[in-house]
């Protein structure tokens, strides 16, 4: 008897997803930064209403329904380190929260022994880029890249630091397959 009561409660709340979706069309963006608040936990930082609508219909769909099949969050992780960088922080971070072990570096972009990211050339390496008139140097450090004599966490850091946009630090440089274009050692 108290299955059907479950499965019951489960039919009406699966029922009900479409109306709450629907109801997000006549939300005001004030209203769904609320809702995404109460949905995520977590206030947004995000006044695009279209992206709103589409992020509190997936949480909505996903509360009503579930979530990512484990084969489905095993797949993502196995391609994690194609993921774009702020996804894979994002990653990292949760995967500290929850204190369980790393997923398994893909072959092809597995960390050089020393922890570092294997497509990087060796520490002390200097790399040049000319980008609007000025030359760039910036060096291969064990802890990271040093630029203008500070340390940032990567090549993507450094090119977006000069150019002002995102850029992948490894094309920025000109770097394929660990080896730059304008190198000097």
């Amino acid at each position: 008897m108290a299955k059907k009561g479950i499965a019951r409660a489960a039919r009406k709340e699966l029922a009900d997803v479409p109306q709450q979706v629907a109801a997000l069309a006549s939300m005001s963006v004030p209203d769904l930064a609320a809702k995404y608040l109460e949905l995520y936990g977590e206030p947004t930082r995000s006044r695009n209403r279209d992206y709103l609508k589409k992020r509190l219909a997936f949480r909505i769909q996903e509360l009503a329904e579930g979530g990512l099949s484990t084969r489905a969050v095993a797949r993502i992780s196995e391609l994690g380190d194609k993921l774009p960088e702020r996804w894979r922080m994002r990653q990292v971070e949760e995967t500290k929260a929850t204190a369980s072990p790393p997923p398994p570096a893909v072959a092809e972009r597995a960390p050089a022994a020393d922890g570092r990211d294997a497509r990087l050339p060796p520490p002390g390496t200097v790399l040049t880029r000319v980008f609007k008139g000025a030359q760039h140097r910036v060096t291969v450090r064990e802890g990271g890249i040093e630029y203008e004599g500070q340390l940032h966490r990567s090549l993507s850091s450094v090119a977006k630091l000069i150019t002002g946009t995102a850029w992948n630090g490894f094309t920025f440089f000109g770097i394929k397959d660990g080896s730059p274009k304008a190198v000097k050692s």
